[in-house]
């Protein structure tokens, strides 16, 4: 007679590695992007848990004997699921960063269309250009397999069995937070060269000629020069951001 006392634990354990594995999955970027239909993401969540079973349940706690154990370890993976995936998601502001600054200093600051990478946030439309064009780059150069190897590794870093450290996750948020901030503005730093440069010349103008309307005149030119300067640096742009995005993902790994 086939014994099935090995299925209560199988279920425990399989149950453990998917709520961590399926936080991050929801909220890391590229791989949780909300454009991507929420049944794919469970699904890709629930085979992924599947692939890890066997590499990652031998350092898992065993299945308590009380439920109520059972729910804090499962609480456990919940948090520091969320707490790294958001992690990461905060990672990826700096093309919303570098994207209103560009806007800002090319004229365009009031083209706004809802991202879909935030949520349907209204923002500058370049930095919805810059997010979707960060995304297409993370799966053209493979990153999003560095982004699944970091989940195998978070098990490696914090343990199910170890007590969260929320003063640590806070200070890893805020230079996230920082990080992010700084790239943004070294992507966009030629376009605030470009503003200082360009309006000061039309504020002189604009003294030696009060008569004319000369920023409303020169709009045309903000907008032609910003975007020739998008064209020509975007590569540059978009290669910070990505050694951004490797950084991140490697202090995540612990790398």
């Amino acid at each position: 007679m086939v014994s099935l006392n090995w299925l209560p634990e199988t279920a425990y354990l399989y149950l453990l590695l998917f709520a961590r594995v399926g936080t991050m999955l929801m909220l890391i970027p590229a791989l949780g992007e909300q454009i991507i239909p929420a049944r794919m993401r469970l699904s890709f969540a629930l085979i992924f848990s599947l692939v890890l079973y066997p590499m990652i349940t031998p350092s898992l706690p065993r299945l308590p004997a009380d439920m109520a154990d059972v729910i804090l370890l499962l609480l456990h993976e919940l948090v520091i699921g969320l707490i790294l995936g958001g992690i990461m998601r905060l990672v990826v502001m700096s093309t919303q960063i570098a994207g209103s600054v560009i806007a800002f200093q090319s004229g365009l600051s009031v083209a706004q269309a809802a991202d879909p990478t935030n949520g349907g946030i209204q923002g500058a439309i370049i930095g919805s250009f810059l997010s979707f064009l960060g995304i297409t780059l993370i799966f053209t150069t493979d990153l999003h397999h560095v982004a699944l190897a970091a989940v195998h590794d978070s098990y490696m870093i914090f343990s199910p069995t170890d007590p969260l450290m929320f003063g640590d996750a806070a200070e890893m948020a805020i230079q996230t937070i920082a990080g992010a901030f700084v790239i943004g503005v070294q992507m966009s730093a030629p376009f605030i060269v470009f503003g200082l440069v360009f309006y000061l010349g039309m504020g002189i103008l604009a003294r030696m000629m009060p008569q004319l309307q000369i920023f409303f005149i020169a709009m045309p030119a903000t907008i032609s020069i910003g975007l020739i300067l998008l064209a020509l640096l975007l590569s540059m742009m978009m290669g910070w951001y990505l050694l951004h995005f490797e950084g991140a993902l490697a202090t995540l790994r612990g790398a």
